[in-house]
Parts: structure tokens; C-alpha cells; sequence
């Protein structure tokens, strides 16, 4: 019985960790340290950098109510380097190296982009609030 009850938090902690979509695990081993857990810009190394992180839950509210995709993909895998310059930012390159999944690109186009990539944007996109009233790709 006391091997079942030293058992139960790692059943528990195991069924926690299923539950939680490819892109919130993403989110929370790579972003979580300046975004903090709930998006807001308030992880534990905030306070360090140059730069304050951003609120990533009012991405759609700054852009009236559009959730931009392909621009929050460009952020996260480097692209838009030369135009959004984010000193503290990193560049995700583990997010690109990965298996590749069909994406639109809004014209219809399909177009093979990272999973990972796909994937942690989708999760930004859960945790917009309010949630985006129209979309870009």
C-alpha cells in the first residue's frame, strides 16, 4: 500500500503531462523563463533583460482583434530579424528542426513548415484573450 500511495503524484504528474498539447510543452521548456507560465511577461528572467518581455495572451487585442500567424512564425524562427528586432529574443531553431506538415499560407498554397513551429503558434493562439476575432495566416 505505501508503494501505491509513493506511486500516485507520478500517476497524476504522468497524466498531466499527456494532457497538455505539443505546443504548451513547447511553450513551457522554451518560453516560459521570460514570458512566465501564463504568457504575461513575467518570467523569472523578465527583470534581466533589456528589453521587457512581451504579454503574449494581447497579441490578437494589439492588432484589433487579428491573430497574425506567419508573423508570429516569423518572429519565433528568426525571419523577421532585419525588420523586428528583438535584442533579448531568441531564434528557435529547434522548433525548425523537426518533421514537416502542410501549412496554408492564405492563398491557397500549401506549403511544408516545421510542426513544431506550427504547433507552438497554435498554442499562442489558445491563450489570446480575448480570443482574435479575425485571422491572417
Amino acid at each position: 500500500m505505501k508503494l501505491y500511495l509513493a506511486l500516485l503524484p507520478l500517476i497524476f504528474l504522468g497524466s498531466s503531462l499527456a494532457a497538455q498539447s505539443v505546443g504548451q510543452s513547447l511553450y513551457s521548456s522554451n518560453c516560459v523563463p521570460c514570458h512566465g507560465i501564463d504568457g504575461k511577461g513575467d518570467g523569472p528572467l523578465a527583470a534581466q533583460l533589456g528589453t521587457p518581455p512581451a504579454d503574449l495572451t494581447t497579441i490578437a487585442e494589439r492588432r484589433d482583434g487579428v491573430w497574425p500567424m506567419l508573423e508570429i512564425m516569423a518572429i519565433l524562427d528568426g525571419y523577421s530579424r532585419n525588420t523586428l528586432p528583438r535584442e533579448d529574443m531568441p531564434v528557435f531553431e529547434n522548433f525548425l528542426d523537426n518533421e514537416m506538415s502542410e501549412f496554408d499560407t492564405g492563398n491557397g498554397q500549401m506549403v511544408l513548415v516545421p510542426t513544431k513551429l506550427i504547433e507552438i503558434v497554435k498554442y499562442l493562439e489558445e491563450i489570446q484573450d480575448p480570443e482574435p476575432t479575425s485571422y491572417v495566416p
